[in-house]
């Protein structure tokens, strides 16, 4: 892998919707917390930005936000040898060091029915004055995207908002009708035709006060995205690549059933940055791409 400059914009992740359509599997969970293996989707999303040098995170919570505190406020323990003295001057002994231990998250409570683009705006000022760039993506959709070409790419555009698009598999047929003749089908083709909102974004910090406000029913993906289009300050990062979203409960089997078979894409940008290991799980993540896609729906929260 190419080397990655020496500081990188912090990771904005919108974790706070409800999940409606995967509700038999989240019942207890915020989507974002459903696990990939033993860890949560979000912390997936979180190494593969890792990876390339990003350390700060932002997390956008609403439902069942509680969930994500006591995730992280437990981190170190969770992934530890620990002795604990049951003295009257009780003390806890670390015996392990993990991967994150440089990791700083900001765990934002943007509301319970926030929308997106509500979200964004209240999370924002969790910004320090040196971010001018800042990476947003969904808390339940995960990639083998290069996030250094992304940003990159991001520069080199100069616009205010750049989109990581993306081909979603159909999830049904597809057939051209020509005279009421049926030129071509084909049964759930591996790509659908057009390209979709994949997350995967980066904004520059204006555009939260030129196309955001302190709404809560905010949608970013409506008028603020609208508005950016029309002003000519959206640019779009193609990736062809793997991308899987987690909207219904046979996304969720087939994201683990990936990672079960140490055949995870979104890993194979971690073993280059790092030797990577999870306690109670193997290492082999990352060593076999596959062309699996998911579908993105235009709002999430």
């Amino acid at each position: 892998m190419t080397s990655r400059p020496e500081t990188m914009p912090p990771a904005m992740i919108l974790c706070g919707g409800q999940g409606t359509r995967i509700r038999d599997v989240t019942e207890a969970l915020p989507k974002p917390m459903v696990p990939v293996g033993s860890r949560p989707i979000a912390w997936h999303i979180m190494k593969t930005y890792a990876a390339f040098g990003v350390k700060r995170f932002i997390l956008c919570l609403g439902f069942k936000r509680e969930a994500f505190i006591d995730y992280f406020l437990n981190y170190r323990s969770r992934n530890s040898d620990i002795t604990v003295n049951l003295g009257p001057n009780g003390s806890v002994t670390y015996h392990n060091s993990h991967d994150e231990e440089q990791w700083e998250v900001t765990l934002a409570d943007t509301g319970e029915n926030t929308m997106t683009g509500g979200r964004v705006w209240r999370a924002s000022k969790y910004l320090r004055p040196e971010d001018q760039h800042c990476f947003l993506t969904y808390g339940d959709g995960l990639a083998n995207i290069d996030i250094k070409s992304l940003y990159q790419h991001h520069l080199h555009q100069n616009k205010s908002l750049t989109i990581t698009a993306v081909h979603p598999t159909s999830r049904f047929g597809e057939m051209k009708v020509r005279g009421g003749k049926v030129t071509k089908f084909e049964e759930k083709p591996e790509e659908a035709a057009g390209l979709i909102n994949g997350g995967f974004m980066v904004f520059k910090r204006q555009f939260v006060q030129r196309f955001l406000e302190a709404d809560d029913t905010l949608v970013f993906e409506k008028r603020p995205m609208q508005a950016a289009v029309a002003a000519g300050e959206m640019a779009a990062f193609v990736h062809t690549g793997f991308w899987q979203c987690m909207d219904t409960g046979r996304e969720y089997q087939q994201l683990n059933a990936l990672w079960d078979r140490g055949a995870a894409p979104w890993t194979e940008a971690w073993q280059c940055s790092q030797t990577f290991s999870v306690v109670g799980e193997s290492s082999s993540q990352g060593t076999r791409a596959s062309k699996a896609r998911g579908s993105r729906r235009g709002l999430a929260a």
